[in-house]
């Protein structure tokens, strides 16, 4: 129980202290060599299918790679560590060497989730997040989730341009820094989710198209290349295993899937719920969360995918935040309250309809017999702040009274609510868009990065794009790390305070309640507030009203219950008892069963 090794059936395996079984898939080559640091070139047998088979006599801490017909080397596509970056030597990785302390942690239910995205590099490895575990858990934090850790190229990356998906990249840490990180989460109670990117490789380091170019699709073509074939098996379980590997080797406790909707294969997304539902305990809780474009409803719930990111949520409480209105905004412009509603009552908001930002193309399936508990609600998060020009946080770009009352409706609704690094202190370090390549290909990545935003007004001049910074700057990086330190000051105490004071409520009184929850009714007040309830598990009625804008807004029902929080004095009274609700405001009430009488 205290070792963990998951048996995959490629990459290095260690049979013993002096001995280690080699397996690669090389369809396309008609020799292939084992090549062991410090030993002579070895020769491996391949079968009719093209997978290439070979015993080495090394054990863990050995450094491998392959040599191709023409010559060159490559590292291993399973390899667990690397000892140079992508380019270099693969490492081979004795799993069991780790000895878990809490082999006992079975994790948490889904509904008790607490999100916290972070970045690793941003803070300080998987040694710098370990020191920062007892103050999110303190917080009211249930889950970090880490974004991609597979090795990039460089030494600064968001992690999507990975081409090792089983080798956490070693300017983290090394594979049992990574394990000790998960370890002391669980020991603290915290789950930790990995986001994993199994729709393209990145653009510097994918040898895969060496050796296996069947591994993908002459006819599909995505912004990252040539589309991955998923109808092959060996591709599909290259993934799949990927996915096991991750969840019992590491023993993580779910796994975040990138951009599926750039996975063009239906079929693929089934068979991998269904084989890694298959391999977990019963009394084991992992949680699996897709991203999502498409909002495709029949994928989540029951023995599915737990949940989606909900970017209808984010997207038209941005715009009423910010009065933004350009890019994928333009779909949320004309109604953002009516569509923020329908999010609270029903998940999605486009469930099949035309989609102004996608030249009218229809959008999203029917959500509203799905529980709250399948989306996930975020006001922030990398992608929504890092795909911005400059990464301004929302503290930068919305009233801070209206981002209070959307922070009070994010945090004790009954969807699952997920928190960016350092939004909980409001934290103005922007987030940029940062990478490390090479001399070659830098320049093209700065280019099309500041061609991107040539759509948007602020930008139609060459000029000001220029100003866009550059992602392959160290200091695009280094300005992207948030300092702790600061939460215990001024304006970003009372930001700290704020959000302690929301997830201690969460936890008190919705939590406990939450399963079997179901949206009773949203409505919109007006052009920027909303009011929304919910019939909890155990009958209660939660009841949140959230004004953006800064007039009042007539509340179109009574509202009932026990005032639970309001974002300053008097607002849940003027709500209760005059139903209007003042500007810039939020609050929420509870009315407990025992109370609730006749009112059904």
């Amino acid at each position: 129980m205290t070792r963990a090794a998951y048996p995959l059936p490629f990459g290095a395996t260690v049979l013993d202290e002096r001995r280690t079984r080699f397996r690669i898939w090389a369809p396309d080559e008609a020799q292939l060599q084992l090549e062991i640091e410090g030993q002579p070139p070895q020769p491996m047998t391949r079968s009719d299918d093209g997978w290439f088979e070979a015993y080495g006599s090394c054990g863990a801490g050995a450094c491998y790679h392959y040599r191709l017909d023409n010559g060159v080397a490559v590292p291993d596509p399973a390899s667990r560590a690397q000892a140079d970056d992508v380019h270099g030597d693969s490492v081979v990785i004795d799993p069991r060497d780790y000895d878990w302390q809490h082999p006992q942690w079975q994790g948490r239910p889904w509904h008790e989730t607490v999100l916290y995205e972070l970045h690793p590099g941003a803070c300080g490895g998987f040694r710098g997040i370990i020191e920062r575990l007892p103050a999110l858990a303190a917080l009211g934090i249930t889950a970090i989730e880490l974004m991609p850790v597979n090795d990039f190229p460089g030494a600064r990356n968001w992690g999507y341009d990975g081409v090792l998906p089983y080798a956490p990249d070693a300017v983290y840490g090394a594979p049992h820094d990574f394990k000790q990180l998960i370890d002391t989460a669980h020991g603290l109670g915290l789950s930790v989710f990995l986001d994993v990117v199994y729709n393209h490789f990145g653009p510097d380091g994918a040898y895969l198209h060496a050796y296996a170019p069947r591994f993908f699709r002459e006819d599909r073509h995505t912004p990252w290349g040539a589309a991955i074939d998923f109808r092959r098996p060996q591709v599909r379980d290259y993934f799949i295993y990927n996915a096991l590997y991750w969840l019992h080797e590491y023993r993580l406790d779910g796994l975040r899937f990138d951009a599926v909707h750039a996975i063009e294969d239906d079929g693929f997304l089934a068979e991998m719920v269904q084989r890694i539902r298959a391999t977990i305990a019963p009394h084991r809780h992992v949680h699996l969360v897709l991203e999502n474009e498409d909002n495709r409803a029949e994928l989540l719930g029951g023995d599915r995918y737990d949940a989606q990111w909900n970017d209808d949520a984010h997207n038209a409480l941005h715009v009423l935040l910010t009065g933004e209105h350009e890019g994928y905004y333009l779909s949320y412009a004309e109604r953002p309250a009516d569509q923020l509603a329908r999010v609270l009552a029903e998940g999605f908001c486009y469930q099949g309809e035309p989609m102004p930002s996608l030249d009218g193309k229809p959008r999203g399936s029917p959500s509203g017999r799905l529980p709250p508990t399948s989306f996930v609600f975020f006001l922030q998060n990398h992608d929504q702040i890092g795909n911005r020009a400059f990464g301004q946080r929302l503290i930068e770009l919305a009233d801070p009274q209206a981002l209070r009352a959307a922070t009070l409706l994010q945090l004790l609704c009954p969807q699952i609510p997920l928190l960016f690094m350092g939004e909980e202190w409001g934290t103005r370090t922007p987030f940029l868009f940062f990478t490390d390549h090479n001399a070659e290909l830098a320049p093209k990545v700065t280019a099309g990065r500041r061609r991107e935003f040539a759509r948007f007004s602020a930008f139609s001049d060459p000029a000001q794009r220029e100003r866009i910074p550059d992602p392959n700057d160290p200091l695009s990086f280094h300005h992207s790390v948030p300092d702790a330190r600061e939460s215990a000051h001024g304006d970003h105490a009372d930001w700290l305070a704020w959000y302690r004071q929301l997830l201690q409520l969460r936890h008190a009184q919705l939590i406990p309640r939450l399963v079997g929850a179901r949206a009773r009714r949203a409505d919109a007040l007006g052009s920027h507030a909303v009011a929304a309830q919910w019939t909890l598990g155990d009958g209660a009625l939660l009841t949140i009203v959230a004004n953006i804008g800064a007039d009042a807004a007539p509340v179109a029902w009574p509202v009932e219950g026990h005032p639970l929080i309001e974002t300053r004095d008097g607002v849940a009274s003027a709500v209760v008892n005059t139903g209007s609700m003042p500007g810039l405001s939020a609050c929420a009430c509870l009315l407990l069963p025992d109370s609730r009488g006749d009112s059904e």
